[in-house]
Formats: structure tokens, sequence, C-alpha cells
């Protein structure tokens, strides 16, 4: 653990307290440039974040004392990372060229990667061309997709974000087991013209085969019994298990893609068929360049690393435990979501990788809404509230063909710019004055029109949210959240936290089968549970 360095990145931090973001432009005049970074068609800008020139170099030096270089490599080199699972993480393959050469633990995995590929482009150009039918003979007209967590969370991103307004073949998502989720998604449906992709790492979730189940009668009740493993489909690495439960078909992908990172495999396969395969492999080239920027860039300008380093400053440095996402952009509203699942999945862990407590802050609360709906809900609490929460918005310059959307973006750099500055109590006061209250009404109002200001923002933008935009895009936040782990010294990349409430569930469904608390059960537990079954 780099001690000094944690010890110097807290001192600095203690000073940087003292010192308003707005007034670092003139005292550091190379600011702006410094903390600036293109990076895969993406721009980056820091300068707004709580750091002095010095902070910036305290954070920058917990990095190298951290070894992130030599972790990078590692994870690159298909080193077993994750250390609790024994794996590789190997995403990173998943959107290398053709050809490339990547090994997990020695075993050389590119070929296998190459194949699935040419497995998902081949059938999803089949379907789209109505070479691949139904059980009747008729084309597909939409993909029921199925999964949870990772499984979802990622493609349902990527076609949130690229769809186009009227697809030729729609893709509907079902994750939460609640059965309206389901029962939405097939409303309207014809049996005939529906294809079932069931994803599901193990094919054990629980959620996900509950659902498939659903949609397994909803097909069995209108096709016939021959053909109908032509409507239902499995992603996973346990082809075996996905074939007893009825997938005519499997695409694979491997045990060293960790379900959050697992948007790069098969588990795409239905924003493949609904987009076309050509969208996705810009999608997988923009992450392609944003890797090759995050393991040749300097640390001092590697974007990633940058991100990585402004959240580690607020959340142990200044102690601020939360952070908002804000995409200026319809499209991307599912990113905070989709962010959550990465970076508190990845990283809200309380043990180092040796299994001792950190000791410190890991990941904050991430969470957001597009813009400019935030602005009328939570920016309230973050413009005037006494947390501060530091503010990420991601702005793309046109968001709908040709049409200018100056007015959304334009309120996101106010936003940034409001946070930065705010206002103080003789502005309003003043303010006030000159819209014609009187002297008594305007010390009445300007405390509740005073702004603190001071509070961080960062700002990423892209021309348009084009499949390589997209995929730099969450290249980043993955790169970003692998960063700070390793500074943390925590596992970025296993999940032990989601399992004991599954396990627990179990046993609660055993006790709703019998129609009663068991005796070990908790009194509150208990009584809720008897207050259900009634």
């Amino acid at each position: 653990m780099p001690h000094a360095a944690w010890t110097e990145l807290e001192a600095v931090a203690r000073r940087d307290a003292d010192a308003r973001i707005s007034d670092q432009f003139a005292a550091d005049p190379d600011r702006l440039s410094r903390l600036t970074v293109d990076a895969a068609g993406l721009h980056l800008d820091l300068s707004k974040q709580s750091w002095t020139a010095a902070g910036f170099d305290a954070a920058l030096a917990l990095a190298r004392a951290a070894d992130v270089e030599g972790r990078r490599a590692a994870l690159f080199d298909g080193e077993a990372v994750n250390a609790t699972e024994g794996r590789a993480v190997l995403h990173p393959a998943l959107r290398a060229p053709a050809g490339a050469d990547f090994h997990a633990l020695g075993e050389v995995v590119s070929a296998e990667v190459d194949a699935v590929r040419g497995q998902m482009r081949d059938y999803a150009h089949a379907v789209r061309s109505s070479i691949e039918t139904g059980a009747t003979g008729r084309s597909f007209e939409t993909v029921v997709h199925i999964g949870i967590g990772g499984s979802d969370l990622g493609p349902r991103v990527i076609w949130d974000a690229l769809r186009p307004l009227d697809p030729a073949i729609d893709v509907r998502f079902v994750a939460n087991i609640d059965p309206r989720d389901m029962a939405e998604a097939l409303t309207g449906l014809e049996p005939e013209t529906t294809l079932v992709v069931v994803v599901s790492k193990t094919f054990t979730t629980q959620e996900t085969l509950a659902n498939a189940e659903v949609a397994k009668a909803w097909l069995a009740a209108s096709l016939p019994a021959d053909g109908m493993d032509k409507h239902f489909i499995g992603v996973t690495a346990a082809p075996e298990r996905a074939a007893a439960f009825g997938c005519g078909r499997t695409f694979a992908f491997r045990d060293w893609v960790g379900g959050r990172y697992s948007l790069w495999s098969a588990v795409s396969l239905s924003c493949v068929i609904g987009l076309g395969w050509d969208v996705f492999q810009g999608f997988l080239d923009g992450a392609g360049e944003l890797d090759r920027h995050f393991l040749e860039a300097p640390l001092e300008a590697n974007a990633p690393v940058l991100l990585a380093l402004a959240q580690i400053y607020n959340v142990d440095g200044l102690h601020r435990p939360a952070r908002t996402v804000a995409p200026y952009a319809h499209a991307l509203r599912r990113l905070p979501a989709f962010l959550q699942q990465l970076e508190m999945e990845s990283n809200g862990k309380r043990v180092r990788r040796d299994g001792a407590p950190v000791g410190r802050q890991t990941c904050p609360v991430v969470f957001g809404e597009p813009g400019t709906n935030g602005q009328h809900a939570f920016f309230q609490q973050i413009h005037q509230g006494p947390q501060v929460v530091p503010a990420e918005f991601v702005i793309v310059a046109s968001t709908h063909g040709e049409q200018s959307e100056s007015p959304l973006w334009a309120n996101a750099l106010a936003q940034g710019q409001a946070l930065m500055q705010g206002k103080t109590e003789a502005q309003a006061h003043a303010e006030l004055i000159a819209s014609g209250a009187s002297e008594a009404e305007a010390d009445r109002l300007a405390p509740h029109k005073t702004f603190p200001g001071d509070r961080p923002s960062t700002a990423i933008l892209m021309e348009r949210l084009t499949p390589q935009a997209l995929g730099a895009l969450i290249a980043l936040y993955e790169h970003k959240t692998f960063v700070e782990g390793v500074i943390w010294d925590i596992n970025s990349f296993d999940q032990w936290g989601v399992e004991l409430g599954k396990v627990l569930a179990k046993a609660v469904l055993k006790d709703v089968a019998a129609g009663a608390p068991s005796p070990d059960l908790d009194p509150s537990t208990a009584a809720l549970l008897t207050r259900l079954l009634r």
C-alpha cells in the first residue's frame, strides 16, 4: 500500500478545501490545457475539479505509487487480476481487431473471440434478411431479450443509444421478475414473429430463468412443437444448460468475461440483430481505440486515469461520498443506471485484495438522470444542499441529425458554470433591488437565492452519438473503474455482495411454499412474510 502517497494526497486535499475552483485558473495559467484531454473522439475537461496544481500532482503521484501502469499491463496480459476467483479479465480482447493475440492465464483466446464474432454476424444477417425464420416460416420482427444485471443493462444502453426511430426489427428487454415486466414486453407481439434471446452466464440465474419459462410457455401456446426451438436462443458460458432448457442455438462467452463487462460479447446479440453488424463493429472499434489510448497515453494525459483520480480526490481527499452523472442526450438515458452497476458492483468493496479492511472510502454512490430532466429534480440539492456532490456532464453536440441542440448543451455548460461560480448573498441582494424589491424584501430573500458555488464538475463532450463514440465512452468508464480499484487496492471484478441475498431468497421461497416462516427466520422478516402470505 502506498501509505506515503495517501498521506500526501490527504494533506494537500485538506489545504485545497479552502481553495476556490474559480480562483485556480488565474493561479495556474496552464490549468485548462493540463486538465483537458482528447481520446478516441471524446473531449474531457476536468479543469472545474476541486484540485489545485499541487492536488493534481499528489493524485498523480498516488497513481504511480499504486503501480497503475503495472496493473494495467497485467490486465491486458491476461493475468489473474480477479484473484478471488482466479480469473483473467479480458473484455478488451472482445473489441480487439481480428487476428489479435490475447491470452487468458496463458491460453490463447483471440481466435475463439473471432469465431464467435463471425457466428454472431452470420446469424444476425440471416435473421435480418429473413434467411433464418420462425417455426411457421415467417420473418422475425421483434427480439425479446431476457437477462438481468450485466446481461441486461449493457445491451439496453447500446439499443437505446443507437436504435433507429422505426427499427425493422425491434428489441424489447425483460429483466425484472415482476410479471408486469414480461407482460409489457410481450404485449402486441405475435409468437410467430418473435425471437427470444435468453442471456445468463451460468444459465442458473433465478430471475432470468423464471422469465424465460414465461416466454417459453407463451411461445408454446401458439407455435408447433416442431420448430419452436428456432424462437429460443441462449447466450451463456454454459451451453449445455441452455440446450437442456430448450434453446435451439447457443452463443458462448467465457468466464473471463465479467457480467458488467460483457456487452462487447454475444451478450449483445439482440442488439446486433436489431442494429446490424456494421453498427456493432463500429461500437467495438470505438472501444478498441480507447483501449489503445489507455495503454499508450502517459498517466498525466490519460483520460480514464484522470477521471479516476478526480473521483478519488473527491471521495478520499475531500470526503464526498456521492457523484451524479447527467447525460445531456435522451439516447443516453440509461447510462447512469449502467454506471451504477459498473462502478458500485465493481468497487463497492470493504476489503483490500489481501482481505484486510480498506481503511478508507471506496466507491461513492452513483446516481443520475438525463439533462435537462435532472435540473428540475435533484439539481436543487447539488446547487444549494449542504453536501457537495461532484457532477459529470456527458454532452453530445448533435443528438438528432442536423437539428441544432444548442438549447440542450447550453444548459449543460450553464450548470457546470453555475456549480463552480455560485452567487454570493451580496449579488443576490443587488439583483433583487435591481428588480424592484424593497430593501426589506431583498434582505429577506437574498439568503434563499444564494449559491455557495465551488462545486466540482467534469464535462465529457462528443460531436455525435455514433457507435464509435458510444464504444469509446463505455470503455472510458470501464478503465476508470479499473484504475480506481487499483488505487484502492481492491478487486474490481468479483461481486460477492450480490450472492447472500440470492441465497436467502431461495430459503424464503421455501417458507412461502411451506405456508409459514421457518423457526430460524428473524422476527421482522417472519412478520413481514406472514403478512404477505395472508
